[in-house]
């Protein structure tokens, strides 16, 4: 089995996605269930009643809502949608691309979740689905392949990210991101969860729990990954484990700080984490935890933007390399935690940083 993987700097073209935060609206919302004929560009491709949020309204305002509390760090508005709920009930988003993606070309999408503090589950995987035609089904259940492929003239790209750090969540922001080959039939992306309750992957975080797994969502992107040069290597040439790590213990890596306002992954970085995961590799009862941090200067919102990109960097070169995705969880903390002073370039530099923490699997 072949690894692919980027010897030279990677690059993300223009987001394809319109309205990616949700700012644009037609109207500002004034009930539940009013996502379709409030956001521009967006649709929900079945009768499932999805919620936009934005300060402008009294009623589905932010940050407080019906669902519990959630700051809009994206700007002024945010989606709302259950992706588990009793009888199998769900709710979707769907956008236009601004282009039919591109044959065998390399394309990364992301979003950010936050679970809302009132649900009574959460759910490890998200479903994101590229069609070629528009989808409008008068359905309130999951939106299965049963009922895609009943349309006849339409072609999907579907893909499931399943991760361990953004189910959970009621605070943060958290990032869900994947890589995929296009197959040039894409004009079209809906977003949610495309099994029906018996076969989708939940934990209950409350006792007794009845009601459904309801998530913010906001900031879309899909981007072209740009690549000089793409190699087909089995791994890059590395050295051997030589050392051990210390568990539950706050590590950072010794390579992977980032230029100002970046979060490329260069080559010495590489090295870095080809080392970690070796010793992942070998130690098969061990996961990571990955933490990205930023410096001071920026706002909140872009650091923890920032900062998120960076760990998820590492998180996404070690799922390149091998190793399980559910053996890997990540979150950015923006520059709350600096170890150095901001006051000097070496500073900031040092804070500029990724660390990571290696435990015994859950």
């Amino acid at each position: 089995m072949f690894t692919l993987f980027w010897c030279n700097t990677i690059l993300l073209s223009q987001n394809l996605i319109q309205n990616p935060s949700f700012e644009q609206y037609d109207a500002c919302p004034t009930r539940l269930g009013n996502f379709e004929t409030d956001v521009t560009y967006w649709s929900t491709p079945t009768k499932g009643s999805t919620d936009y949020f934005n300060s402008c309204s009294a009623i589905m305002g932010t940050p407080e809502n019906f669902n519990g509390t959630q700051p809009s760090d994206f700007g002024k508005g945010y989606a709302g949608l259950y992706l588990y709920a009793p009888n199998d009930y769900r709710e979707y988003i769907q956008v236009p691309l601004t282009q039919t993606l591109e044959i065998g070309k390399t394309y990364q999408v992301s979003f950010y979740v936050s679970l809302a503090e009132r649900s009574d589950f959460a759910v490890k995987d998200f479903g994101v689905l590229f069609s070629k035609d528009k989808l409008t089904l008068n359905i309130k259940k999951e939106l299965s392949k049963m009922h895609l492929y009943k349309i006849g003239g339409n072609s999907y790209n579907f893909m499931e990210i399943g991760y361990t750090n953004f189910y959970r969540d009621t605070r943060d922001w958290v990032v869900v991101s994947t890589r995929f080959v296009a197959k040039g039939t894409e004009n079209y992306m809906i977003i949610g969860n495309f099994k029906n309750n018996a076969g989708t992957r939940k934990f209950k975080t409350k006792k007794g729990a009845k009601q459904g797994a309801y998530y913010y969502l906001d900031m879309v992107t899909l981007n072209l990954v740009q690549s000089d040069s793409p190699v087909v290597n089995s791994a890059p040439d590395t050295d051997p484990i030589t050392e051990n790590y210390e568990l539950d213990k706050v590590h950072i890596f010794k390579s992977v700080l980032f230029n100002f306002d970046e979060f490329k992954l260069l080559d010495s970085a590489k090295t870095d984490v080809q080392k970690i995961y070796n010793y992942l590799e070998a130690n098969k009862s061990l996961q990571i935890t990955v933490d990205g941090h930023t410096d001071n200067i920026g706002t909140t919102s872009y650091n923890q933007y920032l900062s998120d990109r960076r760990c998820s960097a590492v998180a996404e070169y070690l799922i390149e390399l091998g190793l399980s995705a559910d053996r890997i969880s990540w979150r950015g903390h923006g520059g709350i935690a600096p170890i150095a002073s901001n006051e000097t370039e070496e500073g900031r530099q040092k804070n500029r940083r990724v660390a990571f923490v290696i435990s015994e699997k859950d």
